[in-house]
């Protein structure tokens, strides 16, 4: 039994920014950042993912050291693993797509797997809904991050945001996570609130939405929160702090801790992430916590 299960590609990012002198490719993409957050709470981690031929051994030892389980994991002979240049300007980052493994089907979900909460991250529309509907039947509390279902990709791979075509997906969902720009091309509302109100009319019990320097906002049991958001020693690259955010709230959330509190402990572990480039600072447990602790008194 696992306490969280993440679905999604992994990746090989090459992050690029005033603030990197020497940019060198680099173990990204949602299966990383949540679970390496997850798990320096104490939860039992696993993946669903697919990479190529190209995915390097020492990613794999690397996650394996860091108790990542990567039963779940496939390596496709003659595929290439999903790669992404993220090129980051002021406060704008662009996304460019150079190769996509392929997508995650029924079939490659593990035959006996038990899981707490399995949450969806796709970020290049590599999650099939009916593979979301497969997941449904395996684990109390579903999880979803639409991001790669809300991007749309031209010829040389550039990123652009594009309107989600699947939403009966959502009446699957327990908890819903998105960044403000992402759930405005989920619902297709401008306003916040409301559209945080159109997914819980799907059946979402919390729906999150990261802010970025301004927190996060939660919706649960008909009622809005505002988590602020952690102040980080110093920000060298932002990559997967919303993913650090949601796999440190769904550790918390597995052991029945109440959401705001999650919420806090999720700022905190996204603070870690941005202080160092790519998966290489999560905090430890206790800081962390402490961390979460000084924005709950709030």
């Amino acid at each position: 039994m696992f306490d969280l299960v993440t679905v999604g590609h992994f990746a090989i990012d090459l992050i690029i920014s005033p603030k990197i002198a020497f940019p060198k490719p680099t173990l990204g993409g949602p299966s990383t950042y949540v679970s390496l957050a997850a798990r320096k709470l104490g939860a039992k981690v696993s993946v669903i993912s697919k990479v190529g031929e190209d995915f390097p051994d020492e990613y794999v030892a690397w996650l394996n050291t860091n108790e990542v389980n990567l039963s779940g994991l496939k390596r496709v002979r003659g595929a290439e693993t999903t790669r992404f240049t993220l090129k980051y300007r002021s406060e704008k980052r662009r996304l460019q797509l150079r190769t996509l493994a392929p997508p995650i089907t029924p079939q490659d979900i593990p035959r006996f797997l038990k899981a707490k909460t399995i949450h969806v991250a796709p970020i290049a529309n590599e999650v099939f809904p009916e593979t979301i509907h497969e997941l449904r039947r395996l684990t109390d509390t579903l999880s979803l991050d639409p991001q790669g279902f809300v991007r749309r990709f031209d010829k040389d791979g550039n990123v652009s945001p594009e309107r989600w075509a699947n939403l009966q997906v959502l009446g699957e969902i327990d908890v819903y996570k998105s960044s403000a720009n992402e759930i405005r091309m989920v619902t297709g509302l401008t306003e916040l609130r409301s559209a945080m109100e159109k997914i819980q009319d799907y059946g979402a019990k919390i729906v999150i939405v990261t802010r970025g320097l301004k927190g996060s906002t939660l919706l649960y049991k008909g009622n809005f929160y505002d988590a602020p958001a952690c102040k980080p020693r110093t920000v060298r690259d932002p990559t997967g702090a919303g993913d650090a955010f949601i796999g440190a709230f769904l550790a918390e959330y597995v052991k029945g801790k109440e959401p705001c509190w999650c919420a806090c402990v999720g700022s905190a572990a996204a603070s870690f992430v941005t202080e160092g480039v790519g998966p290489t600072i999560f905090g430890e447990k206790k800081e962390v916590y402490a961390r979460a602790a000084k924005i709950y008194s709030l």
